[in-house]
């Protein structure tokens, strides 16, 4: 069987399926709670910077991937309006159960549906913009996902990912002290589950760097790929169009 990395393990593929979906379902209703104490607030401007470089337009067909609790689906919606279509899907059952109540309870009806995004259930040239905020890290096959997510974009469409990236090297030895002390000390804290965010911190660490990212969009055949560092590199938002 062929193996891949759970943070700092390795394991086998099938397996990490299994332990990426236990670390979701344990995390999932403290999800939004942890995202800001974890960066002082700072994934919503990252989040805002990536709906502010969608530029959805009323009518806009979207797909937000590894959606979650709904952040960016009810952006979007907002922009979309009535003749738009935004889905919401993630893998994890757990954490689109919070998504879907979010939307419910903000009036919004989108569509939701638990799909894997090495597999997505869409028609090819379908979507206007598809976007995976914090997700691509935990899959296994991410030339397979970013492969599917250009094959169900329009052409002229754009895929955005944002994602925890490389840090800038002077801020690493402190965000390293951070990452592997305060946030499992946190995790234990506020969600009871240590565990889980100390495979938040490995899962960073295994994750492609900027350029490497921006390679692996180019290899699965979308073109002008850029990059935006934001908070010093902590994350990134990659952008890349299909032709």
């Amino acid at each position: 069987m062929t193996q891949t990395h759970f943070g700092y393990q390795t394991v086998d593929e099938e397996d990490k399926v299994h332990k990426v979906a236990e670390v979701f379902h344990s995390v999932a209703a403290k999800y939004d709670v942890m995202n800001d104490l974890m960066s002082a607030g700072l994934h919503r401007v990252w989040k805002a910077f990536t709906i502010a470089q969608a530029g959805i337009r009323p009518g806009f067909k979207v797909l937000d991937i590894a959606g979650g609790t709904g952040d960016l689906a009810m952006a979007f919606s907002k922009k979309a309006g009535p003749t738009g279509e935004v889905w919401l899907t993630d893998i994890n059952e757990s954490m689109l159960r919070v998504g879907r109540d979010r939307l419910l309870n903000n009036g919004l009806a989108n569509p939701v549906l638990l799909c894997d995004a090495e597999r997505l259930p869409f028609p090819d040239n379908y979507f206007d913009r598809v976007s995976v905020a914090f997700g691509l890290r935990n899959m296994t096959h991410k030339d397979a996902a970013l492969a599917e997510m250009r094959r169900v974009l329009k052409p002229g469409g754009k895929l955005l990912v944002l994602e925890f990236s490389k840090v800038w090297e002077p801020l690493k030895k402190p965000y390293d002290v951070y990452s592997f002390s305060v946030l499992p000390w946190l995790g234990k804290k506020i969600a009871n589950d240590a565990d889980s965010y100390r495979y938040l911190a490995e899962s960073i660490r295994m994750h492609p760097d900027q350029d490497t990212l921006k390679k692996l969009m180019e290899d699965a055949g979308l073109e002008r790929v850029q990059y935006f560092n934001l908070t010093a590199g902590v994350a990134a938002l990659h952008t890349g169009i299909k032709f």
